[in-house]
């Protein structure tokens, strides 16, 4: 049996992770959940799942989450620290990071460091310190598997091949809502617009950095560290329909492709089955059916955060946290109708061009690096709404 600490619980794929649970109660066990302050939804996991440990992010909902299940045998801590101590404990073997944002990127570093398998759903863990992570998982005999659907396309396409069998990985865009708007068309677009994503349910962050394509830009970057591939081998096209969820081009030309249906349920199973494939309640595909499947090159020039995101890859060094954290700062604001839709790439843009990036750094400057694009993609908002 495999013993899972979630944390994300109560967000999108943390709920379809339990609903994986839910079909292999005789594979997978819950011993920890971690969630930031929806506690009314964590009591309803904690008592069907019971598990031993429990965070919650926000320390005052985790006191009244303590005294509500009392009852139970399971200890309920707050903050960061009650996270990463989670994250050390020998109970489990699996951790799934499924929350978005770098405060993944903590308790994550801690697991890898006591030798667990991390299925990451996680993108910014990977932007922000892939170089560390990844020397850290070498050192201790850590696993990465992807949640993402793109990255989990690639491992599956990748299984039996070495890096040196591949020329290009392709990774595919839905566009998202806004495919084939133009600037002027994209001026008034208001949050609401932005987070009607044609494909997929996801949590209003990822929905804007779909909108947006940073998060294709962030993938990219993640893709740089899961797979060992120069910047320059990796591609994005646009396919609307989302069927194709990523390519993997070899050297004789040859490519394969993992295709379903726009569904998170199939990734995450896969991470928590892998390496073996269990049989699952994926809706099955027939492409007869859906008939026709198209593709078409990015539209840089009004989805500017694309680019950005390359651009900061190939710069690398702390270049990608400050990328990922002025993104973050910039989505929040826009989500509040603080800056237009058009604002966010204009914010990040400003924030990296006055970061001195840093060649050699420990997580401790790489936190402090983060908290600086923070404040400094604030002050930036700040000064553009007088």
């Amino acid at each position: 049996m495999k013993k899972l600490f979630i944390i994300g619980s109560t967000g999108s794929i943390g709920r379809q992770a339990l609903q994986v649970v839910d079909n292999y109660p005789a594979e997978l066990k819950v011993i920890g959940l971690a969630a930031k302050t929806n506690i009314e939804l964590l009591e309803e996991q904690i008592r069907k799942y019971k598990p031993l440990y429990v965070s919650v992010d926000d320390t005052d909902k985790a006191w009244i989450l303590k005294k509500k299940v009392a009852d139970l045998k399971v200890t309920v801590n707050g903050g960061t620290e009650s996270l990463v101590e989670i994250a050390q404990k020998p109970d489990f073997q699996i951790l799934l990071v499924a929350t978005v944002g770098f405060s993944g990127f903590l308790p994550t570093i801690e697991a890898i460091k006591k030798g667990k398998t991390i299925a990451l759903a996680n993108k910014e863990t990977l932007v922000a310190g892939g170089n560390i992570v990844c020397r850290l998982a070498k050192e201790n005999g850590a696993t990465i598997l992807p949640v993402d659907s793109e990255h989990s396309a690639i491992f599956q396409c990748l299984q039996g091949y070495k890096t040196e069998a591949v020329a290009r990985l392709i990774l595919t865009a839905s566009g998202g809502p806004f495919l084939g708007c133009n600037h002027t068309e994209m001026k008034n677009i208001t949050p609401a617009r932005a987070l009607n994503h044609p494909n997929w349910k996801m949590g209003n962050k990822i929905t804007i950095d779909s909108a947006t394509l940073m998060n294709k830009g962030l993938e990219v970057i993640e893709a740089r560290w899961l797979f060992n591939i120069g910047y320059d081998n990796i591609d994005v096209v646009i396919h609307p329909q989302s069927i194709i969820h990523s390519f993997v081009e070899f050297i004789d030309g040859s490519q394969l492709a993992q295709m379903g249906f726009p569904d998170m349920n199939l990734p995450i199973q896969y991470s928590l089955s892998y390496p073996e494939r269990w049989s699952g309640t994926a809706k099955k595909l027939h492409l007869a059916k859906i008939g026709r499947l198209t593709f078409q090159e990015p539209d840089n020039e009004n989805f500017p955060c694309l680019a950005l995101a390359y651009a900061a890859g190939k710069i690398g060094e702390t270049m990608p946290a400050v990328l990922n954290a002025a993104n973050e700062i910039a989505v929040e604001y826009f989500l509040r109708s603080k800056i237009s839709f058009l604002g966010i790439s204009t914010v990040i843009e400003k924030v990296m061009s006055v970061h001195s990036s840093m060649k050699d750094f420990s997580i401790d400057d790489l936190l402090a690096v983060d908290q600086w694009a923070r404040r400094e993609a604030a002050q930036v908002i700040e000064k553009r709404r007088r």
